[in-house]
């Protein structure tokens, strides 16, 4: 079923993985299959020590985030699922936010934030509620605003 949404969704801009044990996930990851390093991000609040990884290249690289709890003993658990959650670029992240909660999707507290890799980001909650009934039913999905050079890049693709 088709309807006219403001905004698009792009590609994968990431997928994030979690392990109690971020160095074994990177032994994996970078040290076999060859993933480039990039960044480490930590954060307190979403308790998260997070290595950004790259594969691909330009503006269609995916990262891969490897990440492991700052404490096992606090939520959240990012190592639980291991495979955390999958980011989507799009191309007009306010836009998406209000037509897709308009519609009737739950997301996850804190709304539109800066996220790791330093673009705007919001996430959709894995379950629905009596107010917001629709969800990614039980994966956590993450929409992250697509910098202009990568919208631009999915349009020549599409083009093409």
């Amino acid at each position: 079923m088709k309807q006219n949404r403001p905004f698009s969704v792009l590609g994968i801009q990431q997928v994030a993985i979690g392990s109690a044990n971020k160095a074994k996930l990177s032994e994996f990851w970078v040290g076999l299959l060859g993933l480039e390093y990039k960044s480490t991000f930590v954060s307190e609040s979403e308790n998260v020590d997070e290595d950004i990884c790259l594969m691909g290249v330009g503006d269609f690289a995916v990262e891969v985030d490897l990440m492991q709890p700052l404490d096992v003993n606090k939520k959240p658990r990012v190592d639980t699922p291991a495979l955390n959650h999958i980011g989507l670029w799009v191309d007009d992240l306010a836009g998406a936010v209000s037509w897709l909660s308009a519609q009737g999707l739950r997301f996850a507290p804190g709304g539109i934030r800066r996220g790791a890799a330093g673009h705007d980001v919001c996430f959709i909650h894995p379950k629905g509620n009596d107010e917001f009934p629709l969800s990614a039913e039980g994966v956590l999905v993450e929409l992250v605003q697509a910098p202009d050079r990568v919208i631009d890049a999915y349009r020549v693709l599409a083009d093409a």
